[in-house]
């Protein structure tokens, strides 16, 4: 990129929404020549050290090649030397692919062989079909852990059992030692925890799907000029990958827009009269997404998807398009560019949760009203997949 003129507190917000741009498009290796800039303020220092910092975070570089003696002259001022290292070669790979890559649309994966034996025990917790007329009752509540190395989804709420969390039941997810939820009273504010210590996610679930276990395999994924990859395509090539009838996934990605729904109102306040999932009084319990949500945002999406349904399992599963099922949950984060390559579960997601704003929670479905088929979609990003190799009740 060649930059030109003066790096003040006026251009360095066009600088910085340029380099954003770049970032966003797939960028990991920038280059800034600053051989026109006449003038470096601090304001323009900090961009520079910004995007250093995010760039090396992702194994990436941002470098200054052919600096203007004022640009030259700053930058050795302010002992910022490093940022002239244009040629600096980015960390390596923790691994080589084990794998070949494949390509399914317009997507290109990148297949990683994490452990060839690993193999997830799921556990059926509760009954959603409890959900149809609101029959939850303080015998339906347990009380589940979610440490690194489980994950989850289903209904639940962070509380003190039914009586505390019985008019908050929301959309939850858990994976990589965090947890969060989109609580149904009205707030509509989601919030998360996160293991530290002794500490260790929990959460008053009605009913989940949890997993526990290894991740046999991670693909890194990356879109072309044809357009995002959708949740569709994603569930069926992780089957495909690890050979498996049902498999836990859990995405970190860089989303196009997420397709699905969210409770309004807890399920738990007590029966209701009549179908309260059934049109019109649909809309008194359920908001769904009319246009794709929370677009050039960073998702972590967590769940089970199936092309066979085992009998334990189908009353969680919902179709996601052609072959797949599953039940799949997301939350939403501002955006941060992720770490190229082969990388760990836990840390990026903590790292998500401890940087990002947590902006929402929705269980992932497809919207075929129209017949144009509308999913959620993601830009590129990482999947680690978990064949399913036990389903036993919670």
């Amino acid at each position: 990129m060649t930059v030109s003129g003066r790096l003040d507190a006026y251009w360095a917000d066009h600088l910085t929404r340029a380099l954003d741009e770049a970032i966003r498009g797939g960028a990991d290796r920038v280059r800034l020549d600053l051989s026109a800039v006449s003038f470096v303020s601090s304001v323009g220092l900090r961009v520079l050290i910004r995007f250093y910092k995010q760039l090396r975070g992702i194994n990436g570089t941002l470098g200054v090649t052919n600096p203007s003696a004022a640009v030259a002259r700053v930058l050795e001022l302010a002992g910022l030397e490093v940022l002239l290292a244009g040629s600096e070669a980015a960390p390596g790979e923790a691994s080589r692919r084990a794998l070949p890559s494949v390509e399914r649309g317009s997507a290109r994966f990148d297949v990683f062989e994490l452990a060839r034996d690993a193999r997830l025990r799921c556990r059926v917790i509760g009954a959603p079909e409890r959900l149809d007329g609101c029959r939850f009752e303080p015998s339906d509540c347990r009380t589940v852990g979610f440490p690194d190395g489980t994950l989850g989804v289903g209904l639940g709420a962070f509380g003190h059992g039914f009586a505390d969390c019985q008019a908050r039941f929301g959309e939850f997810l858990a994976a990589g030692g965090a947890a969060a939820y989109l609580p149904s009273d009205g707030t509509n504010v989601p919030d998360h925890l996160v293991s530290a210590g002794a500490l260790v996610p929990e959460l008053q679930v009605l009913y989940a799907l949890t997993c526990e276990g290894g991740f046999a395999t991670l693909i890194r994924f990356e879109t072309g000029a044809a357009g995002p990859v959708g949740l569709r395509t994603l569930a069926e090539t992780a089957l495909e990958l690890v050979a498996a009838d049902a498999a836990g996934i859990v995405i970190v990605a860089e989303s196009a827009g997420l397709i699905g729904a969210a409770l309004r109102r807890s399920p738990a306040r007590g029966p209701v009269a009549g179908a309260p999932f059934a049109f019109p009084e649909i809309r008194e319990w359920l908001s769904f997404t009319p246009e794709r949500a929370h677009t050039r945002s960073v998702a972590l999406a967590v769940g089970i998807v199936a092309r066979a349904q085992p009998p334990m399992l189908a009353p969680f599963l919902r179709p996601l398009g052609g072959v797949a099922t599953g039940h799949v949950h997301a939350a939403a984060f501002s955006y941060r560019p992720l770490q190229r390559g082969l990388i760990n579960l836990g840390p990026t997601v903590t790292t998500l949760f401890q940087d990002e704003a947590l902006q929402g929670v929705l269980h992932l479905l497809p919207d075929d009203r129209g017949g144009d088929g509308r999913e959620s979609e993601f830009v590129r990003g990482a999947c680690w997949i978990g064949p399913v190799g036990e389903v036993v009740p919670g």
